[in-house]
């Protein structure tokens, strides 16, 4: 591969600007598919109500929506991370779906993406065991994402669970969150830190905090 063609998979995917994509969030990570024992061997499953959680990465100076992913907590809890950046070495992955999702994972997927030109809203709703297993079965199956796309499956997804056929499919992570923020029982929080922008150095350090527990 050339290192043009390099850089542009690992340039951040879909916010949409004056009628053109502004590439600037999640880029297209390129890992191989993990086989069945490797996501039975991870497969976590949380505590508490069943619940959809919209992650929209925010730039601090614009207000534009860098990238757009879903964690589904059923009957395990997974991160579709459309045409996504975050890896891993223990979290594994099979078509844009991230298995595996402890507290620990969670606190790293959000961490990495999180920076000084970044920061994450957080949107969590508690759902029923039926609309959290469709978008588990929708998310699972959907397959890879080509860049750009990442807000635009994400709302495709939600418009096929029961109770959210309402959802309008866009390009515009901000806006996805906005029609998101209407659902009822929404919580919405935002997670910031203030270290490097440079979106690699943020992978590799949570990389590293992962391998030493």
């Amino acid at each position: 591969m050339s290192v043009g063609r390099l850089l542009l998979r690992l340039t951040l995917c879909a916010s949409v600007a004056g009628g053109a994509f502004a590439l600037s969030g999640c880029a297209s990570q390129p890992q191989p598919n993990a086989d069945d024992a490797t996501l039975e061997r991870v497969a976590y499953r949380a505590e508490g109500a069943p619940s959809l959680t919209l992650y929209t990465m925010v730039n601090n100076r614009t207000g534009q929506g860098g990238h757009t992913s879903l964690m589904v907590n059923a009957s395990e809890r997974v991160i579709f991370d459309p045409a996504g950046s975050f890896y891993a070495d223990r979290v594994p992955e099979r078509d844009d779906v991230l298995y595996g999702i402890t507290p620990a994972v969670e606190k790293a997927y959000r961490g990495s993406h999180a920076r000084s030109t970044h920061h994450v809203m957080v949107q969590e709703v508690a759902v029923t065991p039926e609309q959290a297993q469709r978008a588990y079965e929708l998310v699972v199956s959907n397959g890879r994402v080509p860049g750009a796309y990442c807000a635009n499956a994400t709302a495709s997804v939600l418009k096929q669970v029961p109770g959210f056929e309402d959802i309008k499919v866009t390009f515009y992570p901000v806006k996805l969150a906005d029609q998101f923020e209407q659902r009822p029982g929404v919580k919405t929080t935002r997670y910031y830190e203030n270290d490097s922008a440079d979106l690699q150095e943020g992978l590799a350090r949570n990389n590293a905090i992962l391998n030493g527990e």
